[in-house]
């Protein structure tokens, strides 16, 4: 199953000292490249900033996460967007008083907390490609995410996921193998219509139009809801005694173009947040 699962990536620390400050997710600082660094860094120089994350990588190395605080761009920064988003290690840069708007879970253009989004991966992994779902969710659970979104690998577990879908989520993205008779590996981004699916109990029905019927069902209205799906290659009838545990290539292949198709769409969602 080479390439299955992504390598696990180590969490950073929640803060880290600075000067003998504590610097943490929120905190103010003045970019203080080292010379003869980057020439995008060093144009950085003396500009106040938010730290957005620390980071940490695999050797142990620390790196602050920041988003400059006069760009215009600076929503996509906390969006976690390229191009917008500068990383420094703690020795460049300098501790500034006040924490940012930006701390928390709280949107500077808004001003009230983001948008709860729950990225839902749903398939059997014993099923070949049926395992899509639950693949993309565990890649995008080892990423570092949005303020407000979460991932998870719900399977086949469809009461579960109704009552997830029940918890106060703003926007359901259900992530599954989605055949629509395109080649092996297309994507799809769907959104669900939230009459959709017709409202009785199945417990076992992981489509996303039963899951939807589910959740009104229990007596709730459905958040809105999108499937990031993938066109399969490989089917096993559930019935059958044969077990596939591993993607098809094509599948796998599209796991990382998957990936990013998330996070734009994450991008898309909060500036509809920000418009309204």
């Amino acid at each position: 199953m080479n390439g299955y699962w992504e390598e696990l990536e180590r969490p950073g620390p929640d803060a880290v000292a600075v000067s003998g400050a504590e610097v943490r997710a929120g905190s103010r600082v003045r970019l203080a490249p080292r010379a003869g660094g980057d020439v995008f860094d060093l144009a950085l120089a003396g500009r106040s900033a938010v730290v957005e994350a620390v980071e940490q990588d695999l050797e142990g190395r620390i790196t602050l996460a920041v988003v400059v605080e006069d760009d215009p761009g600076r929503d996509l920064g906390l969006a976690r967007q390229p191009g917008h988003r500068f990383f420094f290690s703690p020795d460049e840069v300098e501790v500034l008083g006040g924490e940012s708007e930006a701390e928390g879970n709280t949107s500077p253009a808004l001003g009230r907390p983001h948008p709860r989004i729950l990225l839902a991966g749903i398939g059997n992994v014993f099923l070949g490609d049926d395992g899509f779902g639950v693949a993309l969710a565990d890649r995008l659970a080892r990423r570092e995410l949005p303020p407000g979104v979460e991932a998870a690998d719900f399977g086949i577990r469809g009461m579960d996921l109704a009552f997830a879908m029940q918890d106060g989520y703003d926007t359901v993205v259900l992530l599954d193998a989605t055949p629509r008779g395109e080649p092996p590996g297309t994507l799809y981004v769907i959104e669900v219509a939230p009459e959709e699916g017709q409202a009785d109990v199945d417990a076992h029905g992981m489509d996303p139009v039963k899951v939807l019927g589910l959740v009104r069902a229990l007596g709730s209205a459905a958040p809105r809801t999108f499937v990031v799906g993938c066109e399969p290659e490989t089917r096993v009838n559930p019935d059958g005694e044969e077990l596939v545990v591993a993607l098809s290539e094509p599948v796998r292949a599209a796991l990382e173009p998957a990936v990013r198709l998330v996070e734009s769409l994450l991008h898309e969602i909060h500036q509809q947040e920000v418009r309204t």
